[in-house]
């Protein structure tokens, strides 16, 4: 396998810089459904699919594009895929009716999966026992582009309509294409098996790693809660129960981002307790949130601060299980980690997209409580898989303190 440069001391900053710009471009429409809805004069749920299609497009790109960092050099593609989301960004700013919102929304969504090349990329430029905090540190990154993505677009379209928004991403989307290619290290692809097979590879890596399909399966359920929840929310707050802005999404968004500190600790804490162990702990914490959530059906500041509560547990749990799964899979096999990276997060996007779908019905079904529901079934299916695992004892036994970066790990 080829060897990689070492990853310069404050090169982790930059790359967590750059995974929360780049993936900010998938979120913050979250916050902008009821201003999209009344702009073009369409139905709240209409609107809606905004996200849930940028996010189908999220998970499309992930399995398309990024097997394609194991076998091309990492800094040219991700200059290009930046430059691609930049001027998809700009077609949806100008979009004049939704349809045309809807193709630059998916084309957002494809190209701007520049955090799932970036991630293994860091993963192969340090040393095994430093593996977890610096994805704990990117992943940092990537929360806090998750989260102040609501808090960016809910303020900026209160102010200054749902196309703004747009155009500042564009802008702030070419301007990390030009930092991150001048500050990436240059390194050579890892494979060179033809295009057709990478993306055989990903598919396969799930039959065949037991350790990839659980870690997939715990983050497609708490992922697809949170997105159910996030989706939902603005319909939420802006609905009749509370009557307020979109801006106030944007508000609790920001709040929620204090879990964006957690992610470099939850690094820390797989590095010296295996990732199983905080696996657990997460989905526990994600059952918590849904029950505090249910709280925020009761309208009036009662409510809003379970609100509060709830989504800071919430994205906490979700969050920190991202670090510990990603730590188990690119323990396993070094030379294919953009591909187990691909199966992952594929899984991880497609169970977030189902989420905002089935959270948005949920919601006009059965109002806040039906969403919270949602996620409370959800997490117990992440549960049961724990407990039940056919290979949850030697796994557990792989990830006790002292054997996290073994290689026991990875098989």
């Amino acid at each position: 396998m080829p060897s990689a440069p070492a990853l310069p001391r404050r090169l982790p900053l930059v790359m967590a810089l750059a995974c929360g710009v780049s993936v900010a471009n998938v979120y913050f429409p979250q916050a902008l459904t009821p201003l999209i809805a009344d702009d073009l004069g369409v139905t709240a749920d209409t609107a809606a699919t905004v996200a849930t299609v940028t996010q189908l497009g999220y998970a499309a790109g992930i399995f398309l594009l990024v097997p394609l960092g194991d076998r091309l050099p990492r800094r040219p593609l991700i200059t290009v895929l930046l430059a691609v989301t930049g001027l998809a960004l700009l077609a949806a700013a100008l979009a004049p009716a939704t349809g045309a919102l809807l193709a630059a929304s998916a084309v957002v969504g494809v190209a701007t999966v520049v955090p799932q090349l970036l991630l293994p990329m860091a993963a192969g430029l340090v040393a095994s026992d430093r593996r977890g905090a610096v994805i704990g540190t990117l992943q940092g990154g990537l929360i806090g582009g998750i989260l102040l993505a609501r808090t960016f677009g809910g303020t900026l379209g209160e102010q200054l309509g749902w196309r703004a928004p747009y155009l500042v991403a564009a802008a702030l989307t070419v301007l990390l294409a030009i930092v991150l290619h001048t500050a990436l290290p240059s390194a050579a692809p890892a494979a060179r098996e033809r295009y057709a097979a990478l993306l055989a590879a990903s598919v396969r890596m799930l039959r065949t790693e037991p350790d990839l399909r659980r870690s997939a399966l715990f983050q497609a359920t708490l992922f697809g809660g949170f997105s159910a929840a996030w989706t939902a929310l603005a319909l939420l707050v802006t609905g009749p129960r509370y009557g307020l802005s979109a801006q106030v999404v944007g508000v609790l968004a920001l709040i929620g981002a204090a879990s964006m500190f957690c992610a470099p600790a939850a690094g820390r804490w797989v590095d010296r307790h295996g990732a199983d162990r905080v696996n657990l702990w997460c989905i526990l914490g994600a059952l918590a949130a849904a029950a505090v959530l249910a709280a925020g059906a009761a309208g009036s500041w009662t409510g809003l601060v379970a609100l509060m509560a709830g989504l800071l547990l919430l994205d906490i749990a979700v969050q920190c299980s991202q670090v510990a799964n990603q730590a188990r899979i690119f323990a396993l096999r070094p030379e294919a980690r953009s591909r187990l990276n691909t199966a992952y997060m594929t899984c991880s996007f497609l169970g977030g997209s189902a989420g905002s779908w089935l959270g948005i019905r949920a919601y006009a079904q059965l109002g806040w409580l039906g969403v919270c529901a949602l996620m409370g079934a959800l997490a117990l299916l992440a549960l049961a898989a724990h407990l039940a695992g056919p290979h949850r004892r030697q796994t557990w036994a792989a990830t006790r303190p002292g054997a996290a970066q073994s290689e026991p790990l990875a098989r």
